[in-house]
């Protein structure tokens, strides 16, 4: 964003939180997951355990759950940011990008780490 502002180029930053769409859909989430493992060295599979693919597909279909299905909340900032004309520097879509990661984004990295 700084980088464009020396040729006179606004950028500006869209944050969405997590939203219901085909990128975020468990079951492909699923697949892509189980075709990457199977082609994984014994090795790293060792590595991770054989509980790891298991346990993160389960948390993202506890996740899945709390998804936003609402996209206009995201394309409404991609209006505004398009056609205002004082655009904000940053956009935050969603109540979990507004109220999780934007205050956590100011917490110093050791407490957002553990977060």
């Amino acid at each position: 964003r700084l980088e464009m502002n020396k040729f006179g180029v606004k950028v500006c930053i869209i944050e969405p939180g997590y939203f219901k769409t085909m990128i975020t859909n468990t079951d492909n989430l699923e697949k892509n997951f189980h075709s990457i493992w199977n082609k994984l060295p014994e090795e790293i599979k060792a590595s991770y355990g054989e509980d790891y693919l298991r346990k993160l597909v389960s948390m993202l279909k506890v996740l899945e759950k709390t998804y936003n299905t609402d996209l206009s909340l995201v394309t409404n900032c991609m209006e505004h940011a398009l056609t205002s004309l004082h655009p904000r520097y940053r956009y935050s879509a969603g109540w979990d990008a507004k109220l999780l990661y934007l205050p956590i984004s100011y917490l110093p990295s050791a407490f957002s780490d553990a977060l």
